[in-house]
């Protein structure tokens, strides 16, 4: 029930920002827009000025006169705003035999369906900047303050790169880094070739090549390289498991289990999968307080946890004025969107692969409620990155995505002529149902993954 509550809130903010875009532009444009819709299919209930507030459909035959219905649709997985005379897959045979009307949308000219295309996106961006602005300026940039790496896992893609655990980091393609925001930077994105890479090693130090290819491996997993020091944190405890019966709770953090301090999360999980039906005593921090408990796993050698490592070393905060936090606001938008095209390039080129770089309804519900679990401010930042992948992925010229609709109508402007209504159509309906169908398979990757 978490997992829904938050996906739908989550949702429910990305889709509302991102077509009151569309909505706002239209009627800036004095358009007509007939639906602004959460969700698809069936309407559950809304409200219009005509018949005010009602449950169910409306009649087939309904005519709004210019007014709004504002609705709640029964599947919460997007939304929708139906502007009059807007090429979609929804048009029929009837619409593309009549004539544009003064408040259609294809009776405007091409500045003004621009606009209207792309305001869901640029929503979507503002939404980004603002959060964004808002943890940099109210709360500041954390930092580690470390160039230490943690554990290297084997077969990971920081092994195959040719790091080692416990190397200290000196320099990246001749940068001289001094907490791990720089290396973050130079590393994964400032760069996009392969980096040059320094570390101190066994009291030597040692240079060595790493591919660019492998650093996007590593961190479409959610990791490449972690700062030393780390312990074993808890993301999520499952319902009904050992560890919920012992009082554990997401956000908790292991640091012993029967006496041995604990280091990472490789550590902690081999201690349990190796105690089958046995005692444990466990030591773990909640907050600023030390708590123990006493957990067995069982004949499975589990206790019901997701757990990864997290830093608990030195850190300071980097603070920005209001300015400064804009500016950084900004950059931050510019990484992480380099960071994201370069990941859709390594999915179409087989670099990475598909369902590790996608997810879902049901991955966006376990990590809204990991983010939530973590802090309000953890949540802020997942619905930004949400919001800004959100706007890449609808600027992308595709049919039926904004960035599809972009194209033909720029091109219609450029060349002052219209592609016949049902070739646009035709378009439309094969963009929509490719994207069903791509729904279709990443809901399905999700399922099998869990």
């Amino acid at each position: 029930m978490e997992y829904i509550i938050y996906f739908v809130i989550t949702i429910g903010i990305l889709v509302f920002v991102h077509e009151f875009g569309h909505f706002a532009a239209a009627k800036l444009s004095k358009m007509r827009v007939d639906v602004f819709a959460i969700g698809f299919g069936k309407r559950l209930f809304g409200y219009n000025k005509l018949s005010k507030f009602t449950f169910g459909e409306l009649a087939k035959d309904w005519d709004g006169e210019g007014n709004t219905d504002y609705r709640l649709c029964l599947f919460p997985l997007g939304g929708y705003v139906k502007v009059a005379g807007m090429v979609d897959e929804s048009m029929d045979t009837k619409f593309v035999e009549s004539e544009p009307k003064p408040f259609e949308f294809r009776a405007k000219p091409t500045y003004q369906k621009l606009f209207v295309i792309t305001a869901g996106v640029l929503m979507n961006l503002l939404l980004t900047l603002f959060i964004f602005w808002g943890i940099n300026f109210f709360q500041g940039k954390q930092v580690f303050k470390s160039i230490t790496i943690s554990k290297i896992e084997k077969n990971s893609a920081a092994e195959k790169a040719g790091f080692h655990s416990y190397d200290k980091i000196i320099s990246i393609n001749g940068t001289h880094v001094n907490d791990w925001d720089e290396v973050v930077d130079n590393l994964l994105i400032k760069s996009s070739t392969d980096v040059s890479v320094t570390v101190a090693r066994a009291d030597r130090h040692s240079t060595f090549k790493v591919s660019r290819s492998l650093i996007a491996e590593g961190s479409q997993k959610g990791f490449f390289i972690f700062p030393y020091p780390t312990q074993p944190y808890i993301q999520e405890v499952m319902k009904n498991s050992p560890a919920e019966d012992a009082g554990i709770k997401g956000g908790d953090i292991f640091l012993a289990i029967n006496g041995t301090e604990l280091k990472d999360r490789e550590q902690a999980v081999a201690i349990i999968s190796s105690s089958k039906e046995k005692d444990l005593e466990l030591v773990y921090l909640r907050g600023n307080d030390t708590l123990k408990t006493k957990v067995n796993p069982g004949m499975e050698g589990k206790i019901g946890i997701a757990i990864t490592d997290a830093y608990t070393g030195d850190f300071e905060y980097k603070t920005y004025g209001f300015i400064g936090a804009f500016n950084h606001s900004i950059s931050n938008i510019g990484q992480y969107t380099v960071l994201t095209f370069g990941m859709l390039k390594n999915v179409i080129t087989g670099k990475i692969a598909f369902n590790q770089a996608f997810g879902g309804p049901v991955k966006i519900a376990q990590y809204a409620a990991r983010s939530a679990d973590s802090g309000i401010i953890s949540f802020l930042f997942f619905l930004a990155m949400l919001s800004l992948s959100l706007a890449i992925i609808n600027i992308l010229p595709f049919p039926a995505l904004d960035g599809g609709h972009f194209i033909i109508i720029l091109l219609e402007g450029i060349t002052k002529r219209e592609l016949p209504l049902k070739v646009k159509i035709a378009i439309q309906n094969a963009g929509f149902v490719i994207l069903l169908l791509l729904m279709a398979f990443i809901i399905y990757n999700d399922l099998i993954s869990l």
